[in-house]
């Protein structure tokens, strides 16, 4: 078999082993017959033939559905493996402000070992979900789903407890505005025009404002507004260092870009430390 690079490589054929399983037709027509035969004995011969077709629809979408999620534990399974990393279920705690947002979170998928050679860390596919309610009462849930690797760098508690780099979601005439309503956090702002269009850089009050403009050094500048993908964000919190893009990376390239992208900054931020 050829490298599993992607979560729906093996979905198809997936969906046809399962498909050609007699066991799949015989528990998809025995639905269909007696939800079929039901409806038709207390409504019609017609609506109990519709009713048929429409269980044999659905029993070929649940199928599908289980050859999706197998074919993607396939894939996380081969990349685990060909990474030397560990697959594991577990929770990433609340070590930054994206892991404690909503009014849910759950981890999807977990790769903890070493990502490169400068650290270990742990890759993750992370969701959290806001609750919301209408006017009638009925519940919604809106999930957020993000790809999130994670190190530890305890050596910059001290010299920067904490600093959020995030992808600039609002308009420069209402930044001062907004910063109004920051209680605990200002504002970074750079001489670097193409830096200020794509992210917002916010620290602690009273951190050492030296030691930041000096880790946004020219060279980092450009490698930041030219090398991470869209939407590219971290947060450094009490030597946390997570790293994220929106929605889940579902292929090996994905994964491979946001751990590069993130052991970058991470050695960065050791490199200004140790001088």
């Amino acid at each position: 078999m050829s490298e599993i690079t992607h979560a729906n490589q093996l979905r198809g054929p997936e969906f046809k082993r399962l498909m050609s399983k007699p066991l799949t037709w015989i528990l998809i027509l025995g639905f269909a017959i007696v939800i079929g035969g039901g409806v038709g004995a207390v409504v019609g011969p017609a609506i109990g033939g519709a009713a048929f077709v429409v269980v044999l629809l659905i029993g070929a979408i649940i199928t599908f559905a289980i050859a999706d999620s197998k074919a993607a534990g396939a894939f996380y399974d081969a990349y685990a493996k060909s990474r030397g990393l560990t697959r594991s279920d577990g929770d990433l705690g609340g070590l930054t402000p994206l892991l404690r947002k909503g009014d849910s979170r759950k981890t999807d998928e977990m790769f903890t070992g070493k990502l490169s050679d400068d650290f270990d860390g742990t890759l993750a596919l992370y969701t959290y979900t806001i609750e919301s309610r209408d006017s009638d009462g009925d519940r919604t849930e809106t999930d957020y789903p993000f790809t999130v690797v994670l190190f530890n760098l305890p050596e910059t508690v001290e010299p920067i407890p904490e600093l959020l780099l995030q992808r600039k979601s609002g308009l420069k005439a209402l930044e001062k505005f907004e910063d109004s309503f920051r209680r605990n956090h200002e504002r970074v702002t750079l001489e670097s025009e193409a830096m200020r269009d794509r992210y917002e850089i916010f620290v602690k009050k009273e951190q050492d404002a030296i030691f930041v403009r000096r880790l946004f050094a020219p060279s980092f500048i450009v490698w930041l507004t030219e090398t991470p993908p869209k939407k590219y964000s971290f947060e450094l919190v009490e030597g946390n260092l997570c790293c994220y893009v929106p929605k889940h990376r579902d292929d090996a390239e994905g994964f491979d870009e946001m751990i590069s992208v993130s052991a970058a900054v991470a050695k960065r931020l050791r490199e200004e430390i140790n001088g």
